[in-house]
């Protein structure tokens, strides 16, 4: 009855059933995976965000299939004012083109790389992703009858792609290459001279780059890093959304950037346009508060980073004790990886101490690192809920 595409394995796994047994016996849970950040205890403008929803125009109906204008212009200068006045780009091209011409909304990023894969890609076409990173991959794959295949980062005083395992793993049957910028756990952005290199490979091979930039914002140095928005040594599909960079998840509303040489994005937009007029996703109201939802950034964003960096010292002061495990380097983002001693799977050990300690933390293995020994820890948890959760988690670690 039901398609081979949806045919998952549906029974909660031995991490997931541990955590439900806690609850279940009344256990308060120290969560150290919060991603949610409407659970995080930030101060949100209420009554401006509320306010923005009032426009009498949403009650009308207007099916624009990239998007209401003014939303795509609201995007378009959250853009321009990351972009340093006269910069060139880091492949060597012309200063920064901000069209709102070039932008589709989306309800999600998740419909995002939907659009994308439904672009480039017909059943059993491959599309390059980097590992670690989020799972989340593997489903949307599957539900557009995409073959996802992994492509190595490496960790040597900080992380980057490995290009030999890159470049052999593109087959006939390859259409894009992902990017998360920064990586979902690893927090790494990718380098200037890898985006080069991966514009010259995918030129090359007739490739699309897919770049995930939902956490771009969030630099642990407080240095703005280089969005791919305006790239053009390839054709380049741009992802974001108000989900991380203003902290507002349930507003649902995200876009594609097209960017590259200009018959190839011209050709893409087309054809993006077509499949965005047959969803119609998101919602007038949203579109039209979309100006006022990205400004909530600049509320939200210096809250969610002192978050994360007094986490991140905290986290680093109680390690200068500990002599079992370490804390990969960051660059940015909202989570911080701990190598740990590897004598059981990273499932086992994340069971484990959750058990002892009412601790929650993900498992390597949830983001395909290649082996065990990795824990993953969110930084945006309430300050006293990390140092206290921190504190058992290595407790345990020092006396096993």
């Amino acid at each position: 009855m039901f398609s081979r595409r949806t045919d998952w394995k549906l029974e909660p796994n031995r991490f997931t059933l541990a955590r439900l047994e806690m609850l279940r016996a009344g256990r308060e849970i120290l969560d150290l995976t919060i991603s949610n950040p409407t659970r995080a205890d930030i101060e949100y403008d209420e009554a401006a965000i509320l306010d923005a929803f009032r426009d009498p125009r949403a009650l009308g109906y207007d099916p624009q299939p990239k998007g209401l204008r003014s939303a795509r212009e609201a995007v378009a200068e959250y853009y321009a004012g990351l972009w340093p006045s006269g910069a060139e780009s880091s492949n060597g091209g012309a200063s920064a083109s901000f069209d709102p011409e070039s932008l589709i909304l989306t309800a999600s990023t998740s419909e995002g790389y939907s659009y994308v894969f439904r672009l480039l890609c017909n059943p059993e076409d491959e599309v390059l992703a980097p590992k670690p990173s989020y799972p989340l991959f593997d489903f949307l794959a599957e539900l557009q009858d995409v073959k996802l295949a992994g492509y190595p980062l490496l960790y040597d005083h900080g992380w980057q792609i490995d290009w030999p395992a890159l470049v052999s793993g593109v087959g006939e049957k390859t259409r894009a290459v992902v990017v998360v910028h920064p990586n979902n756990p690893t927090g790494s952005y990718a380098s200037g001279e890898e985006r080069s290199r991966l514009n010259e490979l995918c030129s090359r091979r007739g490739l699309a780059l897919i770049v995930d930039e939902v956490f771009l914002d969030y630099a642990h140095d407080g240095r703005s890093r280089e969005s791919f928005f305006a790239n053009d040594g390839a054709l380049t599909f741009t992802l974001s959304g108000l989900s991380k960079i203003s902290a507002l998840p349930q507003m649902k509303l995200a876009w594609i950037a097209v960017s590259g040489p200009g018959p190839d994005v011209n050709a893409a937009m087309a054809r993006l346009e077509i499949i965005a007029d047959t969803y119609l996703s998101p919602n007038a109201p949203v579109q039209l508060a979309a100006r006022m939802l990205l400004e909530q950034r600049r509320k939200i964003q210096p809250q969610l980073m002192a978050r994360v960096l007094a986490n991140l010292a905290e986290l680093d002061r109680q390690l200068g004790a500990e002599k079992a495990c370490t804390r990969l380097k960051v660059e940015g983002g909202w989570y911080a990886v701990l190598r740990v001693p590897a004598t059981r799977s990273d499932e086992d050990l994340a069971i484990e101490i959750l058990r002892a300690t009412s601790v929650l933390v993900h498992p390597g293995h949830f983001y395909d690192f290649p082996r065990d020994g990795y824990l993953v820890l969110s930084l945006i948890a309430r300050q006293d809920i990390f140092r206290e959760g921190t504190a058992r988690l290595l407790k345990v670690l020092g006396h096993r």
